[in-house]
């Protein structure tokens, strides 16, 4: 952390302060605001900015010890030996300028508010006589001589008000102090807080610094738990609020411990001349809030610093009085009050409350809240919100016990059903133990006879299916889940979730829209539910980008992406979407840096739901797209260790990432037979549409047998991404550069860059074996530009077309590697072949190319 914090967020102000001291209207500015805004700091910024244009400058600096002395803000600079005050005041006059002409002599006077009456009246005179450029500081709120005020009141100096930091500047000003980025949500926290208050905060960010709960992790800062108000911080606070009498400190703390209250409820509470007295004082303020007058106090660290001077029995005292005072309706902050109150626990309204607090998001407090409500008597209801609250937080290490503990609770059908609804999920996708989910759910299964409670277990058959990489079973659960005209909503939630990753993985995907629709309308009418609505969004675009329908894709990822921010988990998985649809297509520029965010903001949630193996595999993916094949290799080999047992419709596509790693490595043929691989999964498990991503891939590789089974895909699969990976099959199979032109053009306009820089470069490379080099210039230039447009692409087709070399494509691939500094050894390992073999080809390639030293290779295969 820097020990002297940079001048940050006040450019502006500073332009205007240096553009009023050069102007020739009026003498000098005024910087009116609150104590901690900054006045002093840009006081002294804008003197050196005149100083460093020639100007004369002196600064003085007013106190309230300096008030009972004439002259006493200014001691350091003038002597105040006459008795005489009109000679006291030129003489100090002449001291201050010591010959300086008007125009260039800049004096400056810190919190001018506190000047004594001399001071003042000096101030006046130089300003009236155009004596010198004037630049105070005053305080809002406090008084200040009328000589003082009258110096902008008649318009001899401009008046600049300073307001609060923005919470844009505050996070550049936090950026520059650690070093590095504070996370989003921890500077609009510390900013609320604060408020703008750059003296406050830099106590507040010191001492939370020091006291390890603003800490890095990462690169990035993060901000945990409630602040403790350091000593000097408190000091300021304290001097800020005053001296306040019994009654007003009785106001203050009523509102530090449950603000906002109703002007009427803290009137019953408190007594009511010592509101009217706190409001004037401008400790508290009152406004119109939802049609009723609601005090506050007027900043939030006074709250902080009433509660910490606090005894622990006059709060709980206070608490329970406002919770008794309160009206019914306001059930969470009743309930929150009565946990640390004097008054006997209620576990009706614990239950009630905690509800809504997960409706808000807030699962610490949903947790507490159904804690003590367990402790209160309230049973099922009160033990589900604390297994669903642990499980929302990614807190698993006593998930298990905690959903044993519901299922052990539950009497009837329905509480079966929830209580193996949340375990199913919690074993599949949090813990990652599909065979104990599957157990789980056949247990309950057992128990369960009742239609209504046996379609929410359906449902979730059908996600476990879905997401395990068997459609077809899926299907079958989803159809007989969603049969019915009385089918539950989290059942509907449930069963389309697990349809449309069956309907998209068997390449259905025309069929996709009507389930997805049916699933959000069931979300929007059970907000309870609506945190389902975020795997569901992410299963829905993965079954759009299998069947080429980006656009539509990219429309839905942006959508929730935009609305996603209030969503616990939903901002994480909003940007792997979007990184995984700029992936598909092969907009490289923006995928890498979404999917690097996405992998640091996904690591308070472990491995939640799988997101994070997922964004592993897309993130290795591309990065070797890019050429990255270090950092693929890092991160594939991260994710195969992280690898996510339930997740089985994700085995195409790890073995699609490692296809595209291996050909970063400049392993091409272990790619094809990789991705020829990744293929032969899917398609062993009726997971159609990941079968033509996998062959689509394996023709960008050079792979020329593919074009029949693509063929044969195209009449089974729907989407426009088969029809288009056929014909760019059967054009490479066929030779046809002029047919690899055309699959170029209909790839581009489909906005998959990747398959169309491929296709042109294939096609300059056939160009140029047929000595049309004219036809390969302009084929390569498409390439070339097409790639450019990705923002970093490099494919084993765009290097052989940038560097066309007369050579076949497996003494390609060995000089390839050989220029990497493989030995011949590891190459014959590589690429499962003989070290003689290996031998042969660079031998071969060698002679066809001139090249007698093998360090020479690499030139070779530099683009020009």
């Amino acid at each position: 952390m820097a020990d002297r914090w940079p001048f940050t967020g006040r450019e502006a102000q500073l332009r205007e302060i240096a553009a009023l001291l050069r102007g020739p209207d009026g003498y000098g500015v005024v910087l009116a605001g609150a104590a901690g805004f900054g006045k002093s700091r840009l006081a002294r910024a804008a003197l050196a900015e005149a100083a460093e244009r020639g100007a004369v400058t002196r600064w003085a600096a007013a106190s309230s010890a300096a008030r009972a002395l004439p002259l006493g803000a200014f001691g350091a600079l003038v002597t105040a030996s006459d008795a005489d005050p009109s000679l006291l005041l030129r003489r100090a006059a002449q001291a201050l300028a010591a010959g300086t002409p008007p125009e260039r002599l800049v004096i400056a006077v810190d919190d001018a508010h506190q000047l004594d009456d001399v001071s003042a009246l000096l101030l006046h005179q130089l300003a009236v006589q155009r004596q010198a450029r004037l630049l105070l500081t005053v305080r809002t709120g406090e008084p200040a001589p009328d000589l003082v005020t009258a110096l902008w009141k008649d318009g001899y100096l401009q008046r600049v008000d300073l307001g609060p930091l923005p919470i844009e500047d505050t996070a550049r000003l936090l950026d520059n102090v650690l070093g590095a980025t504070v996370a989003e949500a921890d500077i609009r926290r510390l900013w609320e807080l604060t408020r703008g208050n750059v003296l406050y905060l830099r106590h507040l960010v010191t001492a939370e610094a020091a006291a390890g709960r603003l800490y890095a992790d990462r690169g990035v800062w993060h901000w945990t738990g409630r602040p403790e108000l350091p000593p000097g911080l408190t000091e300021l606070v304290g001097a800020a609020m005053g001296e306040l009498s019994p009654a007003e400190k009785a106001v203050t703390d009523l509102l530090a411990l449950a603000e906002p209250l109703a002007v009427a409820v803290l009137a019953g509470l408190a007594d009511p001349a010592a509101v009217e007295a706190a409001e004037q004082r401008g400790v508290v303020t009152v406004a119109v809030e939802d049609g009723e007058l609601t005090a506050r106090l007027a900043h939030p660290l006074y709250a902080e610093a009433c509660r910490a001077a606090l005894g622990t029995l006059r709060a709980r005292r206070l608490r329970g009085a406002i919770a008794g005072a309160l009206p019914g309706h306001d059930v969470l902050r009743r309930a929150v009050l009565l946990l640390d109150s004097d008054l006997d626990p209620d576990r009706d309204l614990f239950v009630a409350a905690g509800r809504q607090a997960a409706q808000l998001c807030d699962l610490n407090l949903s947790e507490r809240l159904g804690r003590a409500g367990v402790a209160a008597g309230g049973g099922y209801a009160a033990q589900q919100l604390v297994t669903a609250s642990l499980v929302g937080m990614a807190r698993y290490e006593r998930a298990e016990e905690e959903f044993a503990a519901l299922i052990r609770l539950a009497a009837s059908d329905d509480e079966v059903a929830t209580a193996a609804v949340g375990q199913v999920l919690h074993l599949a996708f949090t813990a990652a133990q599909p065979l104990q989910a599957a157990s789980a759910l056949a247990e309950a299964e057992r128990r369960v006879t009742a239609p209504r409670a046996a379609s929410r277990l359906l449902a979730i058959r059908a996600l476990l299916d879905g997401q395990g990489g068997r459609p077809q079973q899926a299907m079958a659960s989803a159809e007989a889940a969603l049969t019915g005209a009385d089918v539950p909503d989290e059942a509907v939630l449930l069963g389309c979730s697990g349809l449309v990753i069956a309907l998209g993985s068997a390449g259905r995907a025309d069929e996709i829209q009507a389930v997805a629709q049916r699933a959000l309308a069931a979300a929007a009418q059970s907000p309870e539910l609506a945190f389902y609505a975020i795997p569901m969004t992410g299963l829905w675009t993965h079954g759009l980008v299998a069947a080429g329908y980006l656009g539509e894709a990219a429309a839905i990822a942006e959508e929730f992406r935009r609305t996603s921010g209030e969503m616990v988990f939903g901002r994480e998985i909003a940007t792997v979407l979007a990184g995984f649809v700029a992936m598909a297509q092969g907009r490289l520029g923006s995928a890498l840096p979404l999917l690097r965010d996405a992998r640091s903001a996904l690591v308070p949630f472990g491995d939640a739901g799988g997101w994070g193996y997922t964004n592993l595999v897309l993130l290795a993916q591309a990065e070797a797209m890019a050429g990255d094949a270090a950092a693929a290799s890092a991160r594939l080999a991260d994710a195969a260790a992280g690898r996510h047992a339930t997740l089985g419709f994700l085995v195409p596509a790890e073995a699609l990432a490692r296809a595209w790693v291996l050909a970063a490595t400049g392993a091409v043929s272990r790619a094809r037979a990789t991705a020829r691989e990744a293929a032969a999964a899917a398609a062993a498990h009726g997971m159609a549409a990941y079968e033509v991503g996998a062959l689509q891939a394996a023709v960008g590789f050079g792979d020329r047998d593919a074009a029949q089974r693509l063929a044969e895909l195209s009449r089974l699969v729907q989407g426009p991404r088969v029809a288009l990976a056929a014909a760019h099959a059967a054009a490479l199979s066929g030779g046809d550069p002029a047919r690899l032109d055309a699959a170029a053009t209909a790839w581009e306009q489909a906005g998959e860059l990747v398959a169309a820089a491929d296709a042109a470069a294939q096609a300059a490379v056939l160009w140029a074996e047929r000595g049309r080099h004219g036809s390969a210039a302009g084929a390569a230039a498409r390439a070339h530009r097409i790639a450019a447009s990705t923002g970093g692409l490099r494919t084993p087709a765009l290097v052989a077309a940038a560097r066309p070399l007369p050579v076949s494509e497996r003494e390609r691939e060995v000089i390839t590697l050989a220029a990497a500094g493989l030995s011949n050894r590891e190459i014959a390992e590589r690429l499962f072949v003989s070290v003689r073999t290996v031998e042969g080809h660079v031998y071969r390639a060698g002679a066809k190319t001139g090249v007698s030293a093998r360090a020479r290779f690499r030139d070779l295969l530099e683009p020009p």
